[in-house]
């Protein structure tokens, strides 16, 4: 790492994760010469960063646990505006800023105090953000959690309730957190089952960092959203959606992302193809966009925008 500044907040975030960090693994990660990382940590302490150091060769570095943190230089109104936004973002409202807006909600919520904690979860619990996609409603504490976890490469343990089945106690070293279309989803390796498997995080409770450390293993293809979505596309839907739209593929497109399929239409408009488990979404979307539209499957999407339309027909005022 040629850029200072950059090492040192890398360096940061490592040591955040509060874990021992022998110092040839540290420079390893840095691309530095010990020495070299000797002297970011003498930078770190000087800015009020409480770094331990054990010297010899087994020697290494360690943030102080429970150590008072320099404080964020914002003040209350800032620093709740900021937090809010983050949860906002995290949950959908700001395209592409998703898991980025996770793990930097991680490290801020690490620095807020108490009562800056006890302020954003009140405003929190009486807001409702508008995003539209209608996406189960996370709990923030669980999501940052979860990229802490990753982050500090710390084995995991939650409940998990399955498609299918009973909940149970999963024990796992988790690699990303991944939003993809309007879910968030937990991409781990799965210690009790010896292999890769993604979480819906809607589903998964009591999430508890277990204190134990892993070297993280190589993700097959290394690209977690490629693999996330490979990995659906191999598990069955209830529905396969088939609609004629009379409007351009290009606008479908846009409107429904990943979770669409849009072809243009030698007669004009385009075909929309979708897999769903729930009927609900493709409604909405029908809704929305209020153009002419045949269903040509399954009869239930058919039956069920039938009786969505004479229902919003006969209770509007």
């Amino acid at each position: 790492m040629a850029n200072t500044s950059a090492r040192m907040l890398r360096l940061l975030s490592l040591l955040q994760t509060h874990r021992y960090w022998p110092g040839s693994e540290l420079a390893d990660r840095l691309e530095v010469s010990a020495r070299t990382l000797r002297r970011d940590v003498d930078r770190l302490r000087e800015l009020g960063y409480p770094v331990d150091a054990a010297r010899g060769v087994a020697g290494g570095y360690q943030l102080q646990a429970g150590a008072a943190m320099p404080p964020l230089l914002l003040d209350d109104e800032e620093a709740v505006a900021i937090a809010v936004g983050l949860r906002s973002a995290a949950a959908g409202a700001v395209a592409g800023f998703e898991e980025t807006s996770v793990r930097a909600l991680a490290k801020v919520i690490q620095l807020l105090p108490p009562r800056l904690r006890r302020r954003i979860d009140a405003l929190q619990a009486v807001t409702t953000p508008g995003v539209f996609g209608g996406g189960p409603v996370l709990d923030a504490l669980t999501l940052t959690t979860l990229a802490m976890a990753c982050r500090g490469e710390e084995r995991l343990r939650f409940d998990y309730a399955p498609r299918e089945g009973e909940a149970a106690r999963r024990h796992v070293e988790p690699h990303r957190l991944v939003s993809l279309g309007r879910r968030w989803y937990l991409v781990a390796w799965d210690l009790d089952r010896g292999d890769w498997r993604s979480f819906r995080v809607d589903r998964l409770t009591a999430p508890e960092p277990t204190g134990a450390r892993f070297r993280p293993r190589e993700l097959p293809g290394g690209d977690p959203v490629e693999w996330l979505r490979s990995r659906m596309r191999t598990i069955p839907s209830r529905y396969d959606v088939s609609v004629v739209i009379q409007i351009d593929a290009a606008t479908i497109r846009g409107f429904v992302g990943n979770w669409g399929r849009a072809e243009e239409l030698p007669e004009g408009g385009c075909r929309l193809r979708m897999n769903v488990d729930d009927l609900g979404w493709p409604v909405m979307v029908l809704g929305v966009l209020a153009v002419p539209f045949t269903v040509e499957s399954p009869d239930e999407l058919r039956d069920l925008a039938r009786r969505t339309g004479e229902a919003l027909v006969r209770h509007t005022g």
